[in-house]
């Protein structure tokens, strides 16, 4: 899922979308708080949503924005460079959503951290990660990445609340031509990227809006073992998922 709960907003087609997903996840969260619709106005998502936030900021300033890191990665890539990458996703493989009355007839869990009240804080949405992922991730033995349009957020609230240090991150280029093509194509706009940021390098993208084109595409075009895994959002990161991931895991290191 890309970040902060919506599609990486390059272009006004892009906003829209986020709008709409913005609206489609929320909903849960602000009827929890005791809103009267099953949809969240503005207004509600001011109150769900750290102004702070650059996804919030997009949606609330009515044009699109790009939010990326000043200079490539935050963080230095360690672990030996033989490990395979973890490209992580946030929106749906850490923080599930949209399931529906039926499957989950108490709303999700929510979780508490013993760490020191954050930025995590002010977003209730964040509160269902559970902490134990944390750990369950560093155990599977590879560098972890973060694959997310959450950018910096992603470090300042997630990391801390599942107790991970800062971790580096993609740095999403500009849209380009191939953008479009590649959306005509039904080809996921963070393929090319994470292809390119292995650099052939075995690598695993967890995220919940993998597609066989995007599988198909990254067998064609990238030279290294790749695992395209897909998280159900509704459920988020399960036993197997980990299961699977640790399994390909140990076959291509």
């Amino acid at each position: 899922m890309t970040g902060a709960l919506a599609h990486r907003p390059a272009r006004s087609d892009d906003l829209v979308t986020a709008v709409r997903y913005a609206v489609r996840v929320g909903a849960a969260a602000v009827r929890g708080a005791g809103a009267q619709s099953a949809y969240p106005t503005e207004g509600d998502l001011a109150g769900l949503w750290p102004r702070r936030c650059p996804w919030w900021k997009a949606i609330h300033d009515g044009r699109p924005r790009r939010v990326r890191p000043e200079s490539g990665y935050r963080a230095a890539v360690t672990g030996s460079a033989q490990r395979p990458l973890l490209f992580l996703d946030v929106d749906g493989p850490l923080i599930p959503f949209g399931a529906t009355p039926q499957q989950r007839p108490d709303g999700y869990p929510t979780y508490r951290t013993g760490a020191a009240p954050g930025p995590a804080e002010s977003n209730p949405l964040l509160s269902r990660i559970d902490p134990a992922l944390g750990p369950r991730l560093t155990a599977l033995g590879c560098d972890l990445v973060w694959a997310t349009t959450w950018l910096d957020e992603a470090n300042e609230c997630i990391a801390p609340w599942l107790g991970l240090p800062e971790l580096p991150m993609v740095a999403w280029p500009d849209p380009a031509y191939e953008d479009e093509l590649d959306r005509r194509d039904g080809l996921h706009w963070k393929t090319r990227p994470l292809v390119d940021r292995a650099a052939g390098r075995p690598f695993v993208w967890v995220d919940d809006e993998i597609t066989g084109t995007d599988r198909a595409w990254v067998a064609a075009h990238h030279p290294g073992p790749a695992l395209l895994h897909r998280v159900d959002p509704a459920q988020g990161l399960t036993d197997a998922d980990f299961a699977a991931l640790d399994a390909w895991l140990r076959a291509n290191r």
